[in-house]
């Protein structure tokens, strides 16, 4: 009996480590679909941002035509 209880131990010790390599791996998986998640509300932000930052390019545009054309005139 004692051959093989070598084996069975061995067996178990790699079931288990493999086990908790399938929980580390479902861990990680958890955490890069979170970070897929805030990278894509990042990104809608960012875009939100430059079209605030273009919207207040024009208008600065249109007050700087407008101040020179008073100067102007």
């Amino acid at each position: 009996m004692t051959g093989t209880a070598r084996p069975t131990t061995d067996f178990l010790a790699v079931a288990l480590e493999n086990g908790e390599l399938r929980q580390q791996l479902a861990e990680v998986q958890d955490q890069c679909i979170e970070l897929a998640v805030d990278a894509g509300e990042l990104h809608a932000e960012i875009d939100r941002l430059r079209a605030q930052l273009h919207d207040a390019e024009r208008a600065c545009d249109r007050w700087r035509a407008l101040a020179e054309q008073r100067l102007a005139g």
